[in-house]
This record gives structure tokens, C-alpha cells and sequence, in this order.
């Protein structure tokens, strides 16, 4: 399991090192690299100009100082998002995220189990996406319970939120 080095925000832009103002909205994105995902926040302006050709991408705010260790609330849309994006995905680490994100939308009932087989020599998990009808496949990687917490954790700080 691959171990990705995860900058904190540094509540600045990363293209003009412009500091962000409390209550400036701002683009955080997740960008895929050789090290693997990585998050960057960019201004408004910078992000226009400038978009990346991000993974996944969410529209945020600058917090307060004496707010600075609420969580920030990440909408279940991005997380699906996140999840269809990553479902075309066949490097093991990626599944390995994929399936972590599949346990925490099933939590939050945006995901429900509906069967399993195995295909060409993995276990698939057959999933109805809530409110719309549709299945999904996802691999299960049998993961043991520390590397789930151990990806839960980095997907948390890529994020920015608890999960």
C-alpha cells in the first residue's frame, strides 16, 4: 500500500502565494501525481485562469482562527463524484481508496450492498447507487482493518474532513 505525503493547507494559493482572507471562498483540488493524490487550494481568480486538471475539486471557505479545528463539511455529491471517478481505476492503490470510499458512502446510505462474485479471480461487490436505480461494481481488496483505518486517515487529511 502505497504511503502519500499530504501537505496540511496552507491557507494560501498555491499558484500566487496569496494568503487567504477569512470568509474568501476558495478551489481545493485533488491532484493526481506520480506520489499519488495530493491536494492543492487555489484563489478563485487563479482557478479560472489557471484550472488544473484535477482529480475531484470543491468549492470551500477560509475559516475563522477560532474555527480552524471545526472539520470542514465535504458534500456526499463530491464524495460520489470521487467514487465514479475513481471507477475506472485498476492500480491496486487505487482500488484500495476506492473501496474505503465505497464502506463510507455505504455509511452514509448513498451506497447499498446488493450482491458479490467473482470475476476473473476477484471478489466484486454489486452496489445500488441510492436514488438512482443503477448498479455499480467495486473490488474488494480484502483489506485488513488497520490498512481501512490507515486510508480512512489519509483520505481524512486529503479532504480535510472526519471520516
Amino acid at each position: 500500500m502505497a504511503d502519500w505525503e499530504i501537505k496540511k493547507p496552507l491557507g494560501k494559493c498555491v499558484c500566487d502565494d496569496q494568503e487567504f482572507e477569512v470568509g474568501q471562498e476558495y478551489f481545493s483540488a485533488l491532484l493526481e501525481t506520480e506520489e499519488g493524490f495530493e491536494r492543492r487550494d487555489y484563489c478563485v481568480e487563479c482557478w479560472e485562469r489557471d484550472r488544473p486538471d484535477a482529480y475531484c475539486f470543491w468549492k470551500t471557505r477560509m475559516a475563522d482562527e477560532k474555527d480552524k479545528n471545526k472539520k470542514i463539511f465535504i458534500d456526499d455529491e463530491m464524495l460520489m463524484a470521487f467514487f465514479e471517478r475513481l471507477g475506472e481505476e485498476t492500480e491496486q492503490e487505487k482500488l484500495n481508496f476506492r473501496f474505503v470510499l465505497t464502506l463510507i458512502l455505504m455509511q452514509k446510505r448513498k451506497l447499498k450492498y446488493q450482491s458479490d462474485a467473482v470475476v476473473d479471480g476477484q471478489e466484486v461487490w454489486y452496489m445500488k447507487v441510492a436514488g438512482q436505480g443503477r448498479t455499480v461494481k467495486v473490488v474488494n481488496p480484502h483489506l485488513s482493518e488497520d490498512q481501512i483505518e490507515e486510508l480512512s486517515g489519509q483520505m481524512g487529511q486529503i479532504l480535510q474532513v472526519d471520516l
